[in-house]
């Protein structure tokens, strides 16, 4: 019998059998199914099978963890099922029918804001510093200390401070001001079609030739005539589309639809001329005389709608839902429309009361996962999710805290919920205001108003006491003795001797890639930052650097054949490991990536074994940081992994173990 065949069969059983497969696939960790009724898979049982590493659900595909093997898996699944498989992209698309139109347009808003969200998250940052040296009046006339009278700021006392205050806004007027072009440029992207002319298109509604958009209202007379456009039997205003996000996503999906048009019908000898011209002026023209101003309406009555629930007298009923409902709103994708929420309201106001009940639902869910680890603090395999979960989860990254944690056993979910939404109450309640979008974590105080710092650390230590205390408390009754790791062992037989074995000694395993060295759990990938395929590294590479290489002695275990964005090898001595260059890079379909070697090749310390273009990744839309994963560990101990420093490939040691 084939190695995997009796959990492929299994997992055939478990998924709804094969009349409820609409298509599967896989990647290089994970067997991917669309299922015509999702809820027919046993998640409980599918997570014990011993292949199984994790399961979770993504953008309408049932996901199940294998790990290195999953190609053999694979085959055998297909083989037992007689179910042909598809390719990525086509699981892509029938995944879309188990989405509703709301999701769907969600899934497209939150790919188009991902790629944004560390710019934000940056300027947010810089804000709040500029805030604390510019904006709070630290000090008296006479250079005292006084918090309560003060007058001055650090930035009024200190030329040094001033001149960062100043500089500083260089970054932030780019992040926030100039944020259209960021938008046109990833819906471009995101899209399929050209990435230049939506930056193009980005830059001409923020260009400086127009009326700035926060300087309509107050505009002279000299300046409006000098920035109205006249066409004889037609004038309008040219203003600025600076920070408005609704206008500048209606703009870009008019590019989009246009050059998708003339791409269409222009012969292929005169595209590269006809396409970008026909596309480019209409959009432009169109955006600025017609979806620009709409979009600009519809935006500010989106914020001023949300700003008026959180600032009336039901502002704290309106807190108390938002919390409850945000963490669900994760689940389903929907809560990527916050992002467009929370940046029109600093564009118009200069702060967000949105943004703080996110960080403080993010908090919640953590701090319920944090109780699960301590009543599952004997459960290894549980605790191989939970500890990571949790401090993903603290830092901003809430899915694998979600699907693997709190979902899995529902009660940590809806106590995370209870304690978002109190905490949320009390936030709202004060009025506390965040500067920008931030770290949706503990952190998330840096992007807080100083002034409310007391409170919102309040309102975080509600988000973290109360889920704890109920999440605790209700698993005490709720979780057997099996989930716990409690149960009682039956008595052991006594061990046979051991046979003589080789002293142990230290081994090293050398950097597969020249770049910054960062913990695991700094993946945006949640299988990855969850460790469910097993601990590791982030490596993100360094300027230049394009070539993998074998990080110690051993043989090729697996390649991906048609894309080569990852390989697993099995070293001499012992450990099995993974190294998965970029996410989603399985999409490209090979475009960039050569691999230099052949499953079952041996292989040296430092020996080549792939390439790649990181200039055809990013143009793909995908992050080029890379895992470097120990997913078995063999006969070998004491694991020591070596993050937070500028690695050499195959010769800087990332990692050591005894073997």
């Amino acid at each position: 019998m084939a190695k995997y065949t009796e959990d492929a069969s299994r997992l055939l059983d478990l998924v709804g059998g094969k009349e409820n497969i609409s298509a599967v696939t896989h990647c290089m960790t994970r067997m991917r199914f669309v299922l015509a009724d999702p809820g027919k898979a046993d998640v409980a049982a599918i997570e014990e099978l011993p292949s199984a590493k994790g399961t979770f659900t993504q953008a309408g595909q049932f996901q199940v963890i294998i790990g290195n093997d999953v190609a053999d898996f694979y085959q055998e699944f297909t083989a037992i099922s007689g179910i042909e498989g598809v390719s990525k992209e086509a699981a892509k698309a029938a995944a879309g029918a188990n989405q509703n139109p709301a999701q769907r347009v969600m899934g497209v808003l939150g790919e188009i804001f991902a790629p944004l969200i560390p710019a934000l998250i940056c300027g947010g940052l810089i804000l709040g510093f500029r805030n604390i040296i510019g904006e709070v009046n630290f000090f008296t006339d006479a250079g005292a200390f006084d918090l309560q009278h003060g007058t001055k700021s650090i930035a009024d006392m200190w030329t040094f401070w001033n001149g960062m205050y100043n500089f500083l806004w260089v970054i932030g007027e780019a992040v926030f001001h100039m944020l259209p072009v960021g938008i046109c440029w990833s819906v471009t992207r995101k899209m399929g079609t050209t990435p230049i002319l939506g930056i193009v298109l980005g830059l001409t509604l923020v260009s400086p030739q127009l009326l700035n958009g926060f300087s309509v209202a107050g505009a002279s007379a000299e300046d409006i005539a000098a920035h109205t456009y006249d066409f004889g039997f037609y004038s309008f205003l040219g203003t600025g589309y600076q920070g408005q996000v609704i206008a500048s996503l209606m703009a870009a999906f008019v590019l989009v639809g246009l050059e998708k048009f003339f791409t269409k019908v222009t012969p292929e000898v005169v595209r590269m001329i006809v396409v970008p011209f026909m596309s480019l002026v209409p959009a432009v023209f169109i955006a600025h005389l017609v979806v620009g101003p709409i979009g600009w309406a519809i935006g500010d009555a989106i914020a001023n709608a949300v700003s008026w629930g959180l600032a009336s007298d039901i502002r704290v009923l309106f807190a108390a839902i938002f919390g409850l409902l945000y963490a669900p709103l994760v689940m389903t994708g929907l809560h990527h429309m916050t992002n467009a929420i929370d940046s029109q309201m600093v564009s118009i106001y200069e702060y967000t009361t949105l943004w703080p009940m996110i960080a403080l639902s993010n908090i919640a869910q953590g701090s319920a996962v944090l109780a699960m680890s301590v009543l599952q603090r004997k459960n290894e395999r549980a605790q191989q999710v939970n500890i990571p979960a949790c401090i993903s989860c603290y830092l901003g990254v809430t899915e694998p805290a979600l699907f693997g944690v709190n979902l899995k056993y529902k009660f940590p979910l809806v106590c995370g919920m209870i304690g978002s939404a109190l905490a949320a109450m009390v936030c709202t309640g004060m009025g506390v205001k965040a500067l920008s979008i931030g770290v949706g974590g503990l952190p998330g105080i840096l992007s807080i108003m100083f002034n409310y710092w007391g409170i919102f650390a309040l309102c975080m230590l509600i988000a973290i006491v109360v889920p704890f205390v109920l999440t605790y408390f209700v698993g005490l009754r709720k979780l057997s003795e099996k989930d716990r790791g409690v149960a009682a062992l039956e008595p052991a037989a006594a061990p046979a001797a051991p046979a003589p074995a080789a002293e142990p000694c230290d081994r090293a395993l050398l950097a597969p890639l020249s770049g910054t060295v960062r913990p695991i759990t700094d993946m945006p990938d949640q299988v990855f930052a969850s460790k469910a395929m097993g601990d590791g590294l982030a490596i993100e590479p360094a300027p230049g650097a394009d070539t993998v290489v074998a990080p110690a002695d051993g043989v090729v275990a697996a390649t991906m054949p048609g894309s080569f964005h990852a390989i697993g090898l099995t070293l001499d001595n012992g450990p099995e490991v993974l190294i998965h260059v970029g996410i989603d890079t399985v999409d490209m379909g090979g475009d960039g990536f050569e691999c230099l070697v052949e499953q079952g090749q041996r292989v040296t310390a430092g020996q080549p074994l792939m390439t790649f273009s990181a200039e055809k990744i990013r143009a793909a839309g995908h992050p080029t940081i890379t895992a470097f994963i120990v997913t078995d560990e063999g006969a070998a101990t004491e694991l020591t992994l070596l993050d937070g420093m500028d690695a050499e490939a195959g010769a800087t040691t990332v990692a050591t173990y005894r073997a």
